[in-house]
């Protein structure tokens, strides 16, 4: 199986052929190709090379699938006997992309 180890938004993800991975927003439309160049991992079977940061020549074509945003996460700020509660919520927005090849 070959797969690599892609750095997007001070990320790293694990991208396989045909599969889809979840990154932070990028501000592209849907539907427009993209390619990802600071690839740190490739795996090839049992051939491993890594980067020294980044492998040499190696690049990865996506596609935008859509923008969507991720789960809710609620921050609850309490102190006791001084009348503090303040709640407050963010949704983080993620761009998905479908890996269409890894290029050597």
């Amino acid at each position: 199986m070959k797969y690599a180890i892609v750095e997007s938004g001070g990320k790293q993800y694990r991208a396989v052929e045909g599969s889809t991975i979840d990154v932070d927003l990028l501000h592209l439309d849907p539907g427009t190709d993209v390619t990802l160049e600071h690839v740190l991992l490739l795996a090839d079977e049992d051939k491993f090379t890594v980067g020294n940061p980044d492998v040499k020549g190696v690049t990865i074509k996506a596609k935008i699938i859509e923008h969507f945003k991720g789960e809710k996460t609620v921050n609850f700020n309490y102190r006791p006997k001084k009348r503090i509660r303040q709640k407050t919520g963010h949704r983080q927005q993620y761009t998905r992309l479908e890996i269409e090849k890894i290029q050597k």
